[in-house]
């Protein structure tokens, strides 16, 4: 059984005592899922994407012309 907030005395902390505890688990999640997220391979394709893009930063499309090809694609 996973610890509690009681048996780890954190209700007995004052606001201000229990928000380092978890800032400090935040950012081990954070570390971790950064480290974690990502394929090697996925991290090439949006490295080739990023690098797509700044070299051709006019050639995008706005987000209501693409909703309205994707719109028009699922009626045809």
């Amino acid at each position: 059984m996973p610890p509690t907030l009681e048996s780890l005395g954190i209700t007995r902390m004052s606001r201000d005592e229990r928000v380092s505890p978890v800032q400090a688990i935040w950012d081990s999640i954070a570390t971790d899922a950064s480290e974690s997220l990502l394929t090697d391979t996925q991290r090439a394709e949006l490295d080739k994407r990023i690098a797509e893009d700044d070299a051709n930063p006019d050639d995008v499309v706005s987000w209501e012309e693409a909703k309205l090809r994707i719109l028009a694609r699922l009626k045809s």
